[in-house]
């Protein structure tokens, strides 16, 4: 059985850049959100989302409108929690299908909310990627340039504060500005 670790954060913190540091060591990385997104086109589960959101979340293809549907998803704390109750049961199966299929001493799962999804105790070990909200925000407008500051601090809001997250992590790796991004 492979040592299993989880590496999370809020939004903006890093997380994808650090564990790409991880499979250069030769660690195996499971990207949860990928694997969510994979979902979001898999014609039972829209299904599923319709259902449970109304049919309005889907264009008139019949595919996930993610703009109405993020829209709808952060708009209140019980339609986030009906979003993970649906989504983390799912993705934690392919991940264990994906880390039984795995050779390496040590798997990760890179995922946002391994804490708000009460997935803490499936792992070894928990490390969080922190970096000061600033840079979070310079970071999530180069890579999502349709969202305003204040949907973005709205989806911070929505996640786990970032303290708690470091207080609860087996180790905290700081992924703030270096002379490169600060140039």
């Amino acid at each position: 059985m492979a040592y299993k670790i989880a590496l999370t954060g809020g939004i903006g913190t890093g997380k994808t850049y650090l564990s790409k540091h991880f499979v250069e060591m030769g660690v195996p990385v499971f990207y949860a959100d990928d694997e969510a997104k994979k979902l979001y086109r898999e014609t039972k589960f829209l299904q599923e989302l319709a259902n449970c959101f109304g049919p309005e979340i889907l264009d008139n293809a019949g595919q996930l409108n993610f703009k109405k549907f993020s829209g709808i998803i952060f708009s209140n704390e019980d339609n986030l929690r009906k979003i993970n109750e649906l989504v983390h049961p799912k993705v934690m199966e392919l991940f264990e299908n994906w880390m039984n299929a795995q050779s390496a001493q040590a798997v990760m799962m890179e995922s946002a909310v391994i804490f708000e999804g009460g997935l803490e105790s499936f792992f070894d070990k928990i490390i969080v990627a922190d970096a000061p909200v600033e840079l979070r925000i310079k970071r999530i407008l180069a890579r999502n340039p349709e969202l305003s500051r204040e949907e973005i601090l709205q989806r911070m809001a929505r996640q786990l504060p970032q303290e708690e997250k470091c207080r609860r992590a087996d180790l905290v790796v700081c992924t703030g500005e270096t002379y490169r991004e600060s140039r």
